[in-house]
């Protein structure tokens, strides 16, 4: 390895980029691999827990980016409008900009550099970083070597990490008020983690306040979300929805988590940003 080269390494407290930091370490340990982890300072409390049980197995430590600029700070600046789909600017200004301001000025000094992202063999329809330096290279170990998604559990559960213990209520990881969430995992943040979502409705009260268009689920705030009797309807369509997809699913007693059932299986291909999840 030149010494002018770099390898680096995002982690977004998910199953699939933690899975990839494993497998290079243990099919290259050659590389000496920077792994980062761009902090908007309101992940889920368990993503903060695996990340440290991570640095325990890769015998490193993780690089917090963005640790004095996190969410608060970008929503002043935005006038206290929420992000939403259509308004990105979390992703922009808490993963893209800090992983950016770390990243040029080390181009700038002429190194190489090689970063390694967690898409899946089985995720044709994503693409990674889109790198505009000549010497930035992305590279795709995952899909160049055919690794899918029960191949990533393999990884985990083989390195005695297991998966983040949020997969046992949320589909994946990410800012407790994620507006890409389904609001069944909307109502299992209110049972589980009462005072992040409490939080959420602070700051979209606030935002309505200021004329922000964004609730933070699509078509109705959180404060009519939680209400009992609409909790009781999003329970009744999840389970529906979840029964229609087991009738529907080949066992394959080869490939065991082929038949285990997630939010991404009953609501279709998911909407996520790259820079923040997997």
């Amino acid at each position: 390895m030149s010494q002018y080269e770099k390898h680096v390494l995002g982690l977004s407290g998910g199953k699939d980029s933690a899975a990839l930091a494993v497998y290079m370490r243990q099919h290259y340990p050659e590389l000496d691999i920077d792994y980062f982890f761009t902090d908007t300072g309101k992940e889920l409390p368990e993503v903060y827990e695996f990340l440290g049980k991570l640095e325990g197995f890769l015998g490193k430590p993780i690089l917090r980016l963005n640790s004095d600029r996190g969410f608060d700070f970008w929503l002043k600046q935005y006038n206290n409008f929420l992000p939403s789909a259509q308004t990105r600017w979390c992703t922009r200004q808490l993963k893209l900009k800090p992983f950016e301001e770390w990243i040029n000025p080390i181009l700038d000094e002429g190194f190489t550099i090689y970063s390694y992202v967690a898409i899946r063999a089985d995720e044709p329809y994503r693409e990674g970083y889109n790198a505009k330096q000549q010497n930035l290279h992305v590279r795709l170990p995952f899909k160049e070597d055919g690794i899918d998604k029960p191949g990533v559990s393999e990884i985990l559960e083989s390195s005695g990490l297991g998966w983040p213990k949020y997969y046992e209520w949320r589909s994946r990881s990410g800012c407790t008020f994620c507006f890409y969430q389904q609001k069944i995992e909307w109502v299992r943040l209110q049972e589980r983690h009462p005072e992040a979502f409490e939080e959420a409705i602070a700051y979209e009260k606030d935002a309505l306040d200021h004329g922000s268009p964004f609730t933070w689920s699509q078509g109705e705030s959180l404060t009519e979300l939680i209400k009992p009797e609409r909790i009781q309807q999003i329970k009744a369509d999840y389970a529906k929805r979840v029964e229609r997809i087991k009738a529907k699913k080949t066992k394959n007693p080869l490939r065991p988590d082929d038949n285990l059932i997630d939010i991404d299986d009953v609501y279709g291909q998911p909407k996520f940003c790259v820079a923040c999840h997997k």
